[in-house]
């Protein structure tokens, strides 16, 4: 999807830009795919704020993604590419041979009619989905798992693709959207391709109603606030920081590194992001 400018017709829209929607080509979810997503407003069982900067977004229906791709041996159509309001890739709606219908995460570039299968010997095409023994080195994947067939945890977002390295006894090399470089077991799944709606990181809002209707609050400085609030409150006048800037509850916020020294999973790091 390419960027869409408005007419300046409001000081609001005069800088505010969006998506043009023009590869949508199915605006009503599948009804057995989607379901109400409740609002929790950033609060927990208890009522209590646990999540600040939350709340009075408009009313959403959650699309339920196969994130697993564990139908091997039957291929699909793309019968539908649609947008999800809950992340920032699109989707698209697959119909299998037994007639099933499942959503995934679309690749760029993406049209309906195309098919799809997934399993190890399925063809090296985009949106096919194999594990990364069966993928050769450099070529772009999406939808990754970390431990086999639990189903694609990294590189989900929209325009995102890590590219495999490289590949040692025991482990594959990938190199993340971050920067850094990962060992993953050969056995562990990705779809071929880059993801869709790279222009989305582009967006300009312009306007603080889009952003409430999105669901987020606005967010007040710490320094703007009174020392019981937050770490960098008070002071007579305009006063800065004063010290290290910390969170709200006294954790350093930026440029300390918070991963643990005894992490299990650190052997699996090859190169730090930047």
């Amino acid at each position: 999807m390419s960027l869409k400018i408005f007419k300046p017709i409001t000081p609001g829209r005069r800088h505010s830009t969006g998506l043009d929607f023009s590869v949508i080509t199915k605006r009503v979810p599948e009804k057995g795919l989607s379901s109400i997503l409740p609002k929790k407003s950033g609060r927990n069982a208890t009522g209590k704020i646990t999540t600040r900067h939350q709340g009075a977004r408009q009313k959403r229906m959650y699309r339920e993604i196969d994130w697993k791709r564990d139908k091997s041996g039957v291929s699909a159509v793309v019968s539908a590419i649609e947008y999800d309001p809950n992340r920032t890739a699109n989707l698209a709606l697959l119909t299998y041979a037994d007639g099933e219908k499942r959503y995934i995460l679309a690749p760029d570039g993406l049209k309906t009619g195309q098919r799809i299968s997934n399993g190890e010997s399925a063809p090296l095409t985009m949106g096919n989905t194999l594990p990364i023994s069966a993928i050769p080195v450099g070529t772009a994947i999406h939808n990754l798992e970390i431990v086999p067939g639990k189903g694609g945890q990294m590189v989900r977002s929209a325009g995102a693709a890590a590219i495999i390295m490289g590949f040692e006894e025991h482990h594959a090399l990938v190199k993340l959207p971050s920067g850094e470089i990962r060992r993953f077991l050969p056995g562990c799944r990705a779809t071929i391709g880059q993801l869709s709606n790279p222009d989305w990181k582009n967006i300009n809002l312009g306007l603080a109603g889009r952003k409430r209707r999105m669901g987020i609050r606005p967010t007040v400085r710490g320094t703007a606030q009174n020392p019981r609030s937050h770490s960098h409150g008070g002071g007579e006048g305009r006063s800065g920081e004063g010290m290290h800037p910390k969170t709200p509850w006294g954790k350093p916020a930026r440029g300390k590194r918070t991963r643990k020294k005894t992490k299990h999973s650190n052997y699996l790091i090859v190169k730090r992001r930047k």
